[in-house]
């Protein structure tokens, strides 16, 4: 028995684990693969912009998470292929179906990416190719890959030595899952040079790449006959249903024990029915089994008096009553009230949440289901949904209020702690002020919540932008305070700003704080979110590339609470099971723009015209950004040193940015060009491409950029430009360019104010 699993990252340690085991067998079954290679497969899904691929990583491993066998699949969405790039079994494996399994996993996971096809390479099957051992291994390969419709692109020089001396040089293999029509020529030589110029970067010249990119004539390209099979048909169908990985779903079962038959209390158990029902459908999820974990968990983020009185207090309340606070003494840790009627004002921060004979174990069995969420990341779940009430995020480490009682989402985050980094984004209605109070003075957990203003929204008291943290704790929460209507779009801004810090923090895992009552019409709230707004905002918080765990708070209109969840997990599940790795933290696809960041040769024409319609720059200056562009192409990123951030409309690029890494430094880079079309400018554009440009500076562990411009009365937006994005003017050069005309060098420490 055996199971296939998706490897995101190298960071919990069960993946961690998996990886030095994955190793182990590329070093047994490829003893050739140099050690570099070996262990830049973690690299590769650390920092998928390297290589300019999205890695997608399976291993099949037994009950007792042994590696039985593996896959790696890069995935090129531009140019819409992927290459199977390495895919081997355990020697000590009994196959037993594995590598059919391993590769019928591979192809089904092209299939819903929707891609032209997959390639990968197989040394020649030729009889005189290799020597005879090598052939009859070879020969075995390309018997297997047929039964799929798999064959050689012949016509070719592919296979062309790289050194006079070198021999049995490996063919490109396609296969078009159970398409009939083989690829065209400019998708095949765009294919071909993408994986040269990166992939092999290191090996082939510039002019070698030329030589095999022009070998390709054939349009459509030739594909080998079949071989090995008597019949064109092949019996291995692809498998093109949707998402093959699953999110973790976690119920706390206990949840209707607590119910308030009371007019008004909204938070009652039709809610977490409304959502399952709903969720029951997608075939997005995997129900898990709720564990039981010790109260030490909820004691490392509540004061024992605080659990103490909130226990004894829901044992002691009459079975068919409920206890409401209404007298609220002012808190004085060392003289707590005597009476215990009034017990409740002196931990709860409002009036209308009750003390109830079951509020207690209910509020446990919800902790009990955030860990056992929590859990399923580090035993490697990419997400996991602890679908919870009572809610947890209004209360504090010494006090309830708001529904809430114990504050699930901050157990679990503390819980994650300690194996990485981690960050909470609250997107409830109203002020996450659990989550801030219980980690306010520490800077290993950020906090961030987006919410109603405190001047109209509950609770009133906390949220205010100027709430940054204390002490070590300075500068780790974030509040985002947003009027009274806010639409889809303009939450979705803010969402942006609060993904921009997260980034900034570099957390190994992102907590959640689900609220659905952002949505149209909920009774709590004053917003108007609608379906698609959902969706956009699950495609953002899953763009982030991180463990994600999330955890249900808010949400009180029944009759939209399961499509609002089913479209906000379906938009993540888009992004982190189907593209791997960061994108845009920009969602632009309301206004028709889109951001890339891999130029293609159309883009010397228009960047040229885009300069030159700028008005602002000289014929040399014109030249040197079609140049940039140019000697990209030709030589890739690595070789040229310049990296670009185009966005564009309807195939038109309105804007671009190019920067690159300083020769001959370690961790600083320039910013060479920013420009925006003239009928663009003025709407923020040239601050997008910048932000852009400088996480993914930062993400290949930049550190400090520099931008250089002139300090001419002409340049001087452009030097507000980027005074106002923070950068800081350390040097001027005077007559630099000529006299009266000198150069201004500007810095930013990247990491600040992302």
């Amino acid at each position: 028995m055996f199971r296939i699993r998706r490897i995101f990252d190298d960071v919990i340690p069960v993946n961690k684990n998996t990886l030095r085991q994955v190793r182990d067998i590329l070093k047994k079954r490829f003893p050739e693969v140099s050690e570099h290679d070996i262990h830049e497969i973690g690299e590769k899904l650390r920092n998928p912009f390297k290589l300019r691929f999205r890695p997608i990583l399976f291993v099949a491993e037994n009950i007792r998470n042994k590696v039985l066998g593996f896959a790696m699949v890069l995935h090129e969405p531009e140019i819409n292929f992927c290459f199977l790039d390495w895919i081997a079994t355990s020697k000590d494996t009994i196959r037993g179906g594995l590598g059919s399994a391993l590769y019928e996993r591979v192809r089904s996971e092209c299939a819903s990416l929707g891609v032209q096809g997959l390639f990968f390479e197989c040394l020649p099957d030729m009889p005189g190719s290799c020597s005879p051992d090598v052939l009859k291994e070879n020969i075995a390969r390309f018997r297997f890959y047929e039964r799929y419709g798999a064959r050689p692109i012949v016509g070719t020089a592919y296979d062309m030595p790289l050194n006079p001396e070198d021999t049995c040089m490996p063919v490109l293999v396609y296969d078009g899952l159970d398409k009939d029509k083989p690829p065209g020529r400019n998708h095949a030589r765009r294919v071909v040079r993408a994986i040269l110029e990166r992939k092999y970067a290191h090996l082939c010249s510039p002019e070698y790449v030329e030589k095999v990119v022009d070998s390709i004539r054939d349009n459509p390209v030739k594909i080998r006959p079949f071989c090995y099979i008597k019949s064109k048909r092949t019996d291995q169908k692809v498998n093109h249903k949707g998402f093959t990985e699953k999110i973790a779903l976690v119920i706390n079962e206990r949840h209707t024990i607590h119910h308030i038959h009371e007019r008004g209390y909204v938070e009652s158990p039709v809610r977490v029915r409304s959502i399952l029902s709903s969720l029951e459908k997608s075939g997005l999820f995997e129900r898990m089994e709720t564990a039981s974990f010790p109260d030490s968990h909820i004691y490392s983020v509540h004061d024992a008096d605080f659990l103490a009185f909130l226990m004894r207090a829901c044992e002691e309340v009459d079975e068919k009553k409920s206890l409401y606070p209404y007298v609220f003494p002012i808190r004085n840790r060392m003289r707590p009230p005597g009476e215990s009627s009034v017990l409740p004002g002196y931990y709860c921060i409002d009036t209308f949440t009750p003390i109830h004979r079951n509020a207690y174990p209910a509020a446990r069995g919800a902790v009990n289901a955030a860990l056992t969420a929590a859990k399923a990341l580090l035993d490697g779940k990419r997400i996991a949904y602890a679908l919870v009430r009572p809610p947890g995020h209004h209360a504090e480490r010494r006090s309830f209020g708001g529904f809430c009682y114990l504050n699930s989402t901050a157990v679990a985050a503390q819980y994650l702690r300690e194996q990485g980094r981690v960050a909470i984004l609250d997107i409830d209605y109203h002020h996450g002020n659990g989550q801030q109070d219980i980690f306010y003075n520490r800077s290993d957990i950020l906090t961030v919540s987006i919410h109603g203003h405190p001047h109209f929204a509950y609770p009133y008291f906390t949220g205010f932008e100027d709430e940054t943290g204390a002490d070590e704790g300075e500068g780790f929460n974030l509040n985002i305070p947003l009027g009274e209507s806010v639409t889809g779009p303009e939450y979705q801004k803010a969402l942006a700003k609060a993904l921009r810090r997260i980034f900034e923090f570099r957390p190994d895992f992102l907590v959640v704080a689900l609220g659905l009552d952002t949505a149209h019409h909920d009774p709590t709230g004053t917003w108007s979110l609608a379906l698609e707004d959902f969706k956009i905002n699950g495609r953002m918080i899953g763009e982030t590339g991180l463990p994600i765990l999330v955890v249900q708070e808010g949400g009180y209109r029944t009759r939209s609470l399961g499509g609002n969840v089913r479209n906000f997990f379906q938009g993540m599940a888009e992004v982190v099971f189907r593209i791997t790795g960061r994108k845009s933290f920009y969602d632009l696809g309301h206004k028709g723009l889109s951001i890339r960041y891999e130029a293609v040769p159309e883009d010397v024409k228009q960047i040229r015209g885009l300069v030159e319609a700028t008005g602002f720059f000289r014929p040399d200056e014109i030249k040197i950004a079609e140049e940039l562009v140019q000697e990209h192409l030709e030589k890739g990123p690595v070789e040229s040193g310049y990296y670009f951030v185009i966005a564009s409309k309807n195939g038109r690029v309105i804007g671009y940015g190019c920067y690159g890494p300083i020769p001959c430094t370690l961790t600083s880079y320039d910013i060479y060009w920013v420009a925006v079309s003239p009928e663009f400018q003025g709407q923020g554009l040239g601050k997008i491409i910048l932000t852009e440009m400088e996480c993914l500076i930062f993400e290949t562990g930049g550190k400090r950029a520099y931008v250089e411009t002139s300090t001419q009365t002409r340049y001087a937006s452009t030097r507000s430009f980027y005074e106002r994005c923070g950068y800081r003017c350390d040097v001027v050069l005077d007559d630099f360019y000529e006299p009266g005309d000198g150069k201004a060098i500007y810095s930013k420490t990247m990491g600040l104010n992302l």
